[in-house]
């Protein structure tokens, strides 16, 4: 009987060796999965306000960049403001007064040469002077003074050409600067002023009052690393 009782208290003391040792494991291997996974969760979300504050910084314009863009090459300033539209209108302008300083500096020349023909009376080189320099009447150069007069006339449109085509690029510039600040500037129909109407409950008379709404920007809160 002695015997059976010792045999019976191994066992139980061998079944409950065996399960607390198991336990043991399982708590070591649940410590260890909790782990892994707090630690992946916590590069995710690092990783996603990595990826949210890079899409913030890079959808911030700078005007700075549109009006040095615009200095370098006419139009790329507005292509930077997303402005195509204006492209053609600063290429137009600039066109048109690169074409008049063109136009004006040519005839400047051959009236130039024309006048000093006539003046020092070089008639075996009448023959290059420009036929539209000619009096259809006489067959003759029109004379010193009026070649002299469009040749001042010529020379001052060719100047001013330049100055028209520097003014011109100027405001190319401007321009990009200008709606480059404005870019992000709210325009929402959060900014508004009304007038409404208002009635004195005291003098028992009625007015008109000027309400203004300004929108007052969130707090964004700051990404979490």
């Amino acid at each position: 009987m002695r015997l059976k009782l010792i045999i019976i208290f191994i066992l139980c003391f061998a079944v409950n060796l065996f399960a607390q040792t198991d336990k043991q494991q399982l708590t070591n291997a649940s410590v260890i999965d909790t782990t892994v996974k707090v630690k992946a969760d916590t590069t995710i979300v690092a990783k996603d306000s990595v990826a949210k504050h890079d899409s913030l910084v890079k959808k911030k314009h700078d005007p700075s960049k549109a009006t040095f863009r615009s200095a370098v090459l006419p139009g790329w300033g507005q292509a930077y403001n997303k402005q195509y539209w204006k492209i053609p209108v600063v290429y137009a302008a600039l066109g048109i007064t690169a074409g008049t300083f063109v136009y004006n500096n040519k005839w400047y020349q051959r009236t130039k040469e024309a006048y000093d023909i006539v003046v020092n009376n070089r008639t075996e080189d009448f023959a290059s002077i420009d036929s539209k320099l000619f009096d259809k009447q006489t067959g003759q150069p029109f004379s010193a003074e009026t070649l002299q007069f469009y040749r001042n006339d010529f020379r001052r449109n060719r100047d001013y050409s330049v100055l028209y085509f520097l003014i011109a690029w100027g405001l190319n510039v401007v321009d990009a600067t200008v709606f480059g600040h404005l870019k992000d500037f709210d325009v929402s129909d959060d900014l508004t002023m009304r007038i409404n109407p208002t009635f004195d409950a005291t003098t028992k008379k009625p007015g008109l009052g000027v309400a203004f709404n300004l929108k007052t920007n969130a707090h964004r809160a700051l990404p979490v690393f």
